[in-house]
């Protein structure tokens, strides 16, 4: 069937009807296509989109889980034939991670889509989740890209977005290898088509304005608005129609840059300083879900997780802890607590936010809303704990780094603590 495209749905896909509407609307022919069939039943379609939502729950974080299921393996493999694939939203989210976009060599991952830092004048102004209509300027040659075909240099188009991990983070070597090799499909633009580095023009901190990326051959595209909500984002789906129908060659460019990233290193448990380790009452999901994939790649492992906050006071530290623990700003004491009991795994991995937006938020809500005294800073992280339960240890560390299931090393920074 020609111009067929498999709309890719994972657990906890929401946007196929309105790709549906979309790729009706340009002459495409959809055909919705679940995670769980066989992947091999893919090379019978000319194109693919990963539709948005939130796969798995955004579980560890978005995107991850569903990078790792065997059907983008395939698609993987079916990019590297020229067929075009597009990710929206959580799309680009899940493109990220299993490293189509930017590119490279065995698919590393070179970049990070990470929580949203809305910032005015040099100050936060806003963080999370955040929906609105936002403009975006395509400062590459139409040819350049297999959804840029109909639309011209410098155009403008005006689409709505809504995420809450759409800032784009990426090396300061890389993006100029990234420009040069005009990888910057669309930057966030204010309505007269002019660039401007600040909310609300960047809605969620990315560099470079950066809304969308492509692989370097130029079939491979990440979004993070939601160009199939409207028909203004209709000649991003005519271009990939066009694409398929021309099986137009696409310049080759390089990507040579190496990239290298310590696994982890110790942490130092800083003085004057309370870590309070959050554990849940309730089935932790976010747990059981990284625990269920990996050992589907053969790590029998057990894991549990724990939400991690380092509080650094001055003086009078017991007495600023009650004040703060009486908040309940740090936890929900109806499902979970401050777990004080021995850790017994093997091994054990605090992941924290290069920037740590979290924790500043809090600092702020704590110092100014509920007037603490006493308080320095607050940082916020996440506690991998890691049993294993047979087979070499260190060998199963390795294979789960392999995966970047726990952290993206572009965005977070990683330390072992027992």
């Amino acid at each position: 069937m020609k111009n067929s495209v498999a709309i890719i749905q994972f657990p906890g896909s929401n946007t196929e009807r309105e790709t549906i509407m979309a790729c009706h609307r340009v002459g495409i022919k959809p055909v919705e296509f679940l995670w769980n069939r066989s992947p091999g039943d893919l090379s019978c379609f000319d194109g693919f989109i990963i539709v948005g939502g939130f796969s798995y729950e955004d579980r560890s974080r978005a995107g991850i889980i569903a990078s790792l299921d065997p059907i983008m393996e395939q698609i993987k493999k079916e990019s590297g034939l020229g067929k075009p694939v597009l990710g929206i939203c959580n799309g680009a989210q899940i493109l990220v991670e299993c490293g189509l976009v930017p590119g490279s060599e065995n698919d590393i991952l070179r970049i990070a889509l990470t929580n949203n830092k809305r910032i005015k004048n040099g100050s936060v102004v806003g963080v999370g989740y955040y929906n609105t209509w936002t403009n975006l300027k395509m400062p590459v040659s139409p040819n350049r890209c297999a959804f840029t075909r109909h639309l011209n240099k410098n155009n403008c188009i005006n689409i709505p977005l809504a995420h809450g991990q759409g800032r784009f983070v990426v090396p300061s070597k890389l993006l100029g290898k990234m420009i040069k090799n005009d990888q910057n499909v669309f930057r966030y633009c204010d309505k007269n088509g002019t660039i401007i580095d600040e909310f609300p023009t960047n809605p969620n901190g990315s560099v470079h304005n950066l809304a969308a990326v492509c692989n370097l051959k130029g079939n491979v595209m990440a979004i993070m608005p939601h160009p199939e909500r409207t028909k203004n984002g209709d000649p991003i789906f005519s271009s990939m129609k066009e694409y398929m129908e021309n099986k137009n060659p696409i310049a080759s460019y390089e990507l040579n840059l190496k990239q290298s990233f310590n696994k982890y290193s110790d942490y130092s448990f800083k003085e004057n300083t309370a870590s309070w380790k959050i554990s849940t009452i309730i089935t932790d999901n976010v747990a059981s879900s990284v625990e269920k994939k990996l050992q589907s790649f053969g790590c029998d492992v057990t894991i549990s997780r724990q939400i991690y906050w380092e509080i650094e006071t001055d003086k009078e530290k017991r007495e600023t802890l009650e004040k703060i623990d009486r908040t309940g700003e740090l936890y929900n004491s109806n499902k979970e607590y401050i777990d004080r009991t021995k850790n017994k795994a093997d091994i054990s991995f605090l992941i924290k936010q290069k920037d740590d937006i979290e924790g500043r938020i809090k600092y702020e809500s704590l110092t100014k809303r509920f007037e603490i005294d006493g308080l320095i800073k607050i940082n916020k992280g996440i506690i991998w704990n890691v049993s294993v339960n047979s087979g070499n240890i260190n060998d199963t560390i390795n294979h789960i780094f392999k995966t970047n299931i726990l952290h993206n090393p572009i965005s977070h920074e990683c330390y072992r603590i027992n």
